[in-house]
């Protein structure tokens, strides 16, 4: 057995186990300070917004020996060199077999014609060959409202399943700041980065919401099996939450590796190989959402619901029992008072028990403790010892001090 799997073994028994509950407020500081860094660089910077969002001009070039990613690259460092403020950055990508796009900010004609003489001095095409658009704001206004609804919806039935699946509305504020966190950490990221946003950006950031539930959802499920029955299984609520945790660690952490590798390959590829595209847009959404959901799963949602759940009279009652239960175990003797003259009397003595040397309270005992408690032995009788049962009637006898059996004759013995 590797020791991946060892470790993953000794935490899902309990073995061995990080304290990420008990760590709460390490976890909600970090995660603070990178939501301050994200909403920090969304005032200052703001998101760079494509021209579906913002309007602009878009040039469609048609090549007939066809189109490679060389000629976009030549047309992107043609165009970006003359000087326009406007067209300083385009969006350049091929198109089929046969075609090039050129995207730019909104230009005046002069800077057209200047664009235009760019390409077909690149391209070697003609004025025919090229097709120029102007693409307005309004699409991607559409786009951005639509995106926001769908968001809305999604959150309104994200609360709904988990309530309904766990009856657990605690469980549904935990997923729900999860998420927000992860949508946060992934828009600050856009603008720090100064990525563009496209419609590819905001298919990437309705994609990595359902990641994230589903890494959240799992560890709720486990930690609902782990805390069906607090009583009988002799913890506390934090504790058996701590450990659905770790139980499911080494799979998030397998989940989530194996889910941004190919992401990872694939903006890599797109930002570095292809320059601008389409596909950077939907690969850096996907690769910080994945990244912040298991995150997010394991450090935010499991703790938050554990602190929302730490003032409930099962959770606290728990809470009793397992330091009633830590204290015989570390000290038999720690509960035992030291006798003064002044010491009150007890009210009532069935009040409280002696258990192991230890005084404690009938409420600190569960129907475990007391079912599985021996009784007691029969008290002692007569001069320091046990009297055995009676087998033949007992009489006065002068010569002792104490009865004697009496002994009848041999004729009416049975």
């Amino acid at each position: 057995m590797g020791k991946v799997s060892r470790l993953g073994n000794s935490l899902y028994t309990g073995e061995r186990s990080i304290d990420f509950v008990g760590r709460k407020w390490l976890w909600y500081a970090i995660s603070g300070l990178i939501v301050a860094l994200a909403v920090l660089g969304l005032g200052v910077k703001g998101l760079n917004y494509g021209i579906e969002f913002t309007g602009g001009t878009q040039y469609k070039v048609t090549i007939d020996s066809g189109a490679t990613q060389k000629d976009a690259d030549d047309v992107r460092e043609a165009v970006g060199n003359l000087g326009i403020q406007n067209a300083d950055a385009p969006v350049v990508s091929t198109s089929g077999n046969n075609s090039v796009l050129i995207q730019t900010e909104e230009l005046t004609d002069e800077e057209s014609t200047e664009v235009n003489q760019a390409i077909i001095d690149t391209l070697g095409v003609t004025q025919q060959d090229i097709s120029q658009d102007q693409i307005g704001a309004s699409w991607g206004d559409e786009v951005k409202n639509r995106a926001i609804l769908g968001l809305v919806v999604f959150l309104v039935l994200v609360m709904l399943f988990i309530w309904a699946y766990f009856r657990e509305w605690k469980m549904s504020v935990a997923g729900i700041v999860a998420l927000a966190h992860d949508v946060i950490i992934t828009v600050g990221v856009y603008a720090l980065s100064g990525f563009e946003v496209t419609p590819a950006t905001v298919t990437g950031l309705l994609t990595i919401l359902g990641f994230s539930l589903y890494d959240t959802v799992v560890v709720f499920d486990k930690i609902r099996e782990n805390t069906k029955n607090l009583r009988s299984s002799r913890t506390t609520y934090a504790r058996a939450a701590n450990l659905a945790v770790n139980q499911t660690l080494v799979r998030s952490i397998n989940t989530s590796v194996v889910a941004l590798i190919p992401v990872g390959a694939i903006l890599y590829v797109s930002a570095v190989q292809l320059g601008a595209s389409s596909l950077k847009d939907l690969a850096l959404a996907l690769f910080v959402g994945m990244a912040a959901g298991a995150y997010s799963s394991i450090f935010i949602a499991t703790p938050l619901l554990v602190h929302l759940k730490s003032g409930e009279s099962e959770v606290l009652l728990a809470e009793r029992r397992q330091k009633a239960r830590d204290k015989r175990t570390v000290d038999p003797y720690a509960a035992v008072p030291v006798f003064t003259d002044d010491m009150a009397v007890e009210d009532d003595p069935d009040a409280r028990r002696e258990r192991g040397g230890v005084l404690v309270d009938d409420d600190d005992y569960d129907e475990d403790d007391r079912a599985t408690r021996p009784s007691a032995d029969p008290e002692a009788m007569g001069r320091g010892r046990t009297v055995p049962t009676s087998q033949r009637p007992v009489g006065r006898s002068s010569s002792s001090g104490r009865q004697q059996p009496t002994r009848a004759p041999k004729s009416k013995r049975k």
